[in-house]
């Protein structure tokens, strides 16, 4: 089982320093590719959680946590690793900028960033966006945009929570927001990417069956409400700040 990490130890791991944190959002951080491998090349990895996979309990079982980020995440680490080892050049870029320039990649390759790059980007931003005794409401800036484009925190919550529950399929329900600040709730199927289609993504949770199956079965709604109570305000707060 991992130990919990501060988000300060994490960045370290990562190579980042407590400087950069005040500059830009952990989801943004966390997205960058790790040094260097053994082998010489860039490559991705799969960074630790940043709290142990029993922290959530009891609203996310430390079973379900273990496989999704050790098994799950890593699968899309590895297949994207592979998928690009012709193409130093493209592992050494941010993954959030492949998946904003999506359109312009090699056609050889960019299925692959869209499905792997995208399920690496896509987790990444799920864990941080997670902690626990999270929950509650935001505050500052982002409590006022979303009053200010839902009319309440609980109309939001409610749009939110419908746009996952009733979403078809495997893949994810997001909060994000465009170039110009305006807030949104999108879905994505699979592990499409809002980065994709030019959106910053605030807030999103996971409705792939592996994400809640062990725990909740068929019972996605009863994810989505246990999911409010661990969702790290903090670390939204610092996107809707980029």
């Amino acid at each position: 089982m991992n130990p919990s990490l501060s988000r300060r130890d994490l960045l370290k791991q990562i190579g980042i320093g407590a400087a950069a944190l005040a500059a830009q959002p952990l989801t943004k951080l966390i997205a960058a590719n790790e040094p260097p491998t053994a082998d010489g090349p860039k490559g991705f990895a799969l960074p630790p959680l940043p709290y142990a996979y029993d922290a959530l309990e009891p609203h996310l079982d430390a079973q379900t946590m273990q496989i999704h980020h050790g098994k799950h995440h890593q699968a899309y680490v590895t297949n994207l690793n592979a998928a690009l080892k012709d193409h130093p050049d493209l592992l050494a870029k941010p993954i959030e900028q492949l998946l904003r320039e999506l359109a312009t990649l090699p056609a050889t390759v960019r299925t692959a960033v869209r499905n792997q790059g995208g399920g690496h980007y896509n987790h990444l931003l799920f864990w941080t966006c997670m902690k626990p005794k999270g929950g509650g409401e935001p505050t500052g800036k982002l409590t006022e945009a979303i009053t200010g484009k839902f009319g309440s925190f609980a109309v939001f919550k409610e749009q939110f929570s419908t746009a996952a529950v009733k979403h078809f399929g495997s893949g994810w329900a997001w909060l994000v927001k465009d170039k110009d600040g305006a807030l949104s709730i999108v879905t994505s199927a699979n592990q499409d990417s809002p980065v994709s289609d030019g959106f910053i993504p605030l807030l999103g949770i996971d409705v792939w069956e592996h994400a809640y199956y062990l725990k909740f079965q068929n019972r996605r709604a009863e994810f989505v409400a246990a999911w409010w109570n661990v969702v790290n305000w903090d670390a939204v707060n610092l996107g809707f700040e980029r």
